[in-house]
């Protein structure tokens, strides 16, 4: 079999066929360990550019910007209203020109914001509509996310997808925790010594090299840039127009996933770009930034798990209790806040956010697994003369690797709104309780479609 097809890397693939056991094992297994493990990086990448405004927003004050508090927590957000929109058009990218190209090309577009902010935090008189423009070009790395897991789903069979986009995903998440870890230890040393410009005094009189924040990545870009183009495949059977993929906004399931997938990915990516400041708020004598990156980390490190265990079980019962954990989760974070008539508790308000990150990254897995099944039980009861060949699976896998792509895309506005919400007249009890009455109404939407018995698809 192996002289039928063309495995070789940075080739295009004529003939693709994951669901064959003979094809699986004969070396298919082993094309997409090989494109999973350089879009791993690729994506862990592309998630530190996104929400690097997250590390960088807490020092500005610091070193002679004179912006508001509101004004940075436009900076933590723009990001995420960017990275979203973007995802909508890198949904549809990879059927479009291959997943190899797009993978080089968008990563090597996270050259663009990491570069000009180096620049920019070296001038304290950078007006603020700079450092908006940047945060806005930052979204590159936000939109990336899409195209990636799309891409993946299609190297993959649908009972190892979980699996396999959870990886994807769950350590591509960890860009946000190893950006939070890495940024405030590098900025404090002349890593580029005189290629990186001069430090900025801040008013203790302690040094900070705060273009380091987007400069520490270029060389990283460049290697996984190069890595992917010439690495990577193509599959040619995952050609498909923008028109043939926009059958997925017709099919109802695809919005009931995107409203599951917005309470856990939008929740993970919003409180990671948040988190910072919101310690910082509530918790003034803490320093922010030494604990901020562990919410990332657990809740990305959680994510192949919550895949793992519904692939072993059931994707839509996990999702269903893990909703139920989310809304104690934000209860307890909100009993442990100061207040007027209580101090307040960091240690507990710390550990159940970490339950509360958790629980999204379990949630982003276990969301991600129900899409191949759902939809593959949808075709096979719409069209069961065809159901088990080869013609329907790439059918069910080009839409569901669309609606993977888009309903991240959705979700991925919850970096925008979360963040703004905890800057808003909402402030931070009436912004918990918003995101609880809507984990509930994920609860009712998961137990009513998925999870009871005789539900319409049971998954």
């Amino acid at each position: 079999m192996g002289n039928n097809y063309n495995f070789k890397g940075g080739k295009l693939i004529t003939d693709w066929r994951p669901e064959i056991e003979e094809f699986w094992k004969g070396g298919g297994k082993k094309v997409a360990t090989r494109n999973l493990w350089i879009s791993i990086p690729s994506l862990l990448l592309a998630f530190a550019i996104w929400m690097v405004w997250s590390a960088v927003i807490v020092r500005l004050p610091e070193i002679g910007f004179a912006f508001d508090s509101e004004q940075l927590f436009w900076l933590a957000a723009l990001p995420g209203l960017s990275g979203a929109t973007l995802r909508i058009f890198y949904s549809f990218m990879v059927p479009i020109f291959g997943g190899r190209r797009w993978t080089a090309i968008s990563t090597l577009s996270l050259l663009i914001p990491a570069l000009w902010m180096g620049f920019a935090v070296q001038n304290p008189e950078t007006p603020f509509m700079i450092f908006a423009i940047i945060a806005l070009l930052c979204g590159f790395g936000g939109g990336n996310f899409a195209s990636s897991m799309s891409n993946i789903s299609f190297f993959y069979p649908k009972s190892e997808q979980g699996t396999a986009l959870g990886l994807n995903a769950g350590l591509g998440n960890l860009g946000v925790s190893v950006m939070q870890f890495v940024v405030p230890m590098i900025i404090l040393v002349a890593a580029f010594g005189s290629l990186g410009g001069d430090p900025q005094v801040a008013e203790s009189g302690k040094l900070f090299y705060l273009q380091n924040a987007g400069f520490i990545w270029v060389p990283f870009i460049l290697l996984f840039s190069a890595l992917a183009w010439f690495g990577m495949n193509d599959i040619a059977t995952a050609k498909a127009s923008f028109k043939d993929q926009s059958i997925i906004f017709k099919r109802k399931h695809n919005w009931i996933m995107c409203i599951l997938y917005m309470a856990t990915f939008g929740s993970f990516i919003g409180f990671s770009a948040a988190f910072p400041m919101l310690i910082k708020n509530s918790f003034p004598a803490i320093d922010a930034l030494k604990f901020a990156f562990l919410g990332p980390l657990v809740g990305a490190l959680f994510r192949p798990l919550g895949g793992w265990i519904s692939d072993k079980t059931s994707g839509a019962k996990v999702t269903f209790w893990n909703y139920i954990v989310m809304v104690l989760a934000v209860l307890a974070v909100m009993y442990f806040l100061p207040s007027d008539t209580n101090e307040g508790s960091f240690v507990g308000y710390f550990i159940s956010f970490m339950v509360l990150f958790i629980t999204t990254g379990i949630g982003n897995g276990s969301t991600f697994t129900m899409i191949p099944v759902i939809f593959r039980t949808f075709h096979d009861r719409r069209e069961p003369e065809k159901a088990g060949t080869e013609e329907l699976f790439v059918e069910i896998r080009k839409e569901s690797a669309a609606v993977v792509g888009f309903t991240s895309a959705v979700a991925a506005y919850g970096a925008f709104f979360v963040p703004k919400m905890f800057g808003s007249g909402l402030g931070v009890d009436g912004t918990f309780m918003a995101l609880i009455v809507f984990y509930v109404l994920c609860i009712a939407l998961t137990w009513w479609y998925y999870s009871r018995a005789n539900a319409e698809i049971a998954c």
